[in-house]
């Protein structure tokens, strides 16, 4: 039996909250988890979704939730380039590309088991270059891979 993947997928619109567009496929989970969603409002998520532009994509519906600086932050280490729209009464309006942030604070933890972070009740304080993080404090230099994992 053939698969039909032509088949339309239908959303239902939220009313007021969020929704995160043309998120890399397989990254609506991740994000999911490091936002801690707790789901007391309706979140839809779908994973996968045809796009014309990017293949697959992810996307995910949260309702009653605008997110703040630092969420946007983490998701932009995730899903550079995705796109977050606020919704009020049914209505987009506002519609923003998503960056690699330029500074990242209490975001991350340092993987320096010496940095003053680790001992010290601080919050952390990394610089983006490129696509490394670099630690204000111990200067511990980070790649994305390792920036990812260690969100909090």
């Amino acid at each position: 039996m053939k698969e039909d993947s032509g088949a339309a997928i239908k959303l239902n619109p939220i009313k007021n909250g969020t929704v995160l567009d043309h998120l890399p496929a397989k990254s609506a989970l991740k994000i999911v988890r490091v936002l801690g969603l707790s789901f007391d409002a309706p979140v839809m998520i779908a994973i996968g979704i045809e796009s014309k532009s990017m293949g697959k994509k992810d996307l995910i519906f949260i309702e009653g939730k605008e997110l703040s600086k630092k969420e946007v932050q983490t998701i932009g280490l995730i899903a550079e380039g995705s796109t977050w729209n606020i919704i009020k009464d049914q209505k987009v309006i506002s519609k923003k590309k998503i960056e690699l942030p330029t500074e990242l604070i209490g975001i991350i933890t340092c993987n320096n088991p010496k940095c003053i972070t680790t001992v010290e009740d601080i919050d952390t304080k990394f610089v983006m270059h490129g696509k490394k993080a670099l630690c204000e404090y111990c200067e511990r230099e980070m790649n994305m891979k390792e920036v990812i994992k260690l969100l909090k």
